[in-house]
This record gives structure tokens, C-alpha cells and sequence, in this order.
């Protein structure tokens, strides 16, 4: 199953890195920085579990700027991107 990830911020690289253990995820994300990190197996974020898994465990994933790539075949597409909540206005 392929699965795209909109965000690789923290709640979109935990699902990521999550789902990769069991299918094929391919994380999309606007920041080539940070894309290349991931596809170095290195975390763009500081956590000790996703830093563990992306460096040791097995993953099928994917990082890309790439729209089409990321959502092209994808059987399930999850957003994790930024809602920019302000608590004044809401």
C-alpha cells in the first residue's frame, strides 16, 4: 500500500516514519533540506525515537519536493501541516 505524508514536521514524520515499518510512504515536503535529510536517513526535527528508527530501523520511505511523485498511486494520502492556530482569533 502507498501511503503520502503532506509535512515532515513533527507529526507528519512520526506518521511517516510509523507507516514505513509496513508499507511504502512517500513524505512530501516544500523544505529541500529537510527532504534530504530524511532520505539520508538523519531526522530535520530533534526526537530520540524517530532519530532511532530513521537510523536503524528498515523503512520503505521516500522523501520528496516532488507533488506528483508523492501522490501519484498513493492509496491514502494523510496532511500534517501546519493549521497556524492563533488561540485570540479562535
Amino acid at each position: 500500500m502507498k501511503i503520502a505524508v503532506v509535512g515532515t514536521g513533527y507529526v507528519g514524520l512520526s506518521i511517516s516514519v510509523l507507516l514505513a515499518q509496513h508499507h511504502e510512504v512517500v513524505a512530501l515536503d516544500i523544505i529541500p533540506e529537510k527532504v534530504a535529510l530524511i532520505n539520508s536517513k538523519q531526522s530535520p526535527i530533534v526526537d530520540k525515537e524517530i532519530e532511532s528508527f530513521l537510523a536503524s530501523k528498515e523503512l520503505n520511505l521516500l522523501a520528496t519536493t516532488n507533488t506528483s511523485q508523492a501522490l501519484t498511486g498513493a492509496d491514502f494520502v494523510v496532511v500534517a501541516t501546519p493549521t497556524n492556530y492563533d488561540d485570540v482569533k479562535n
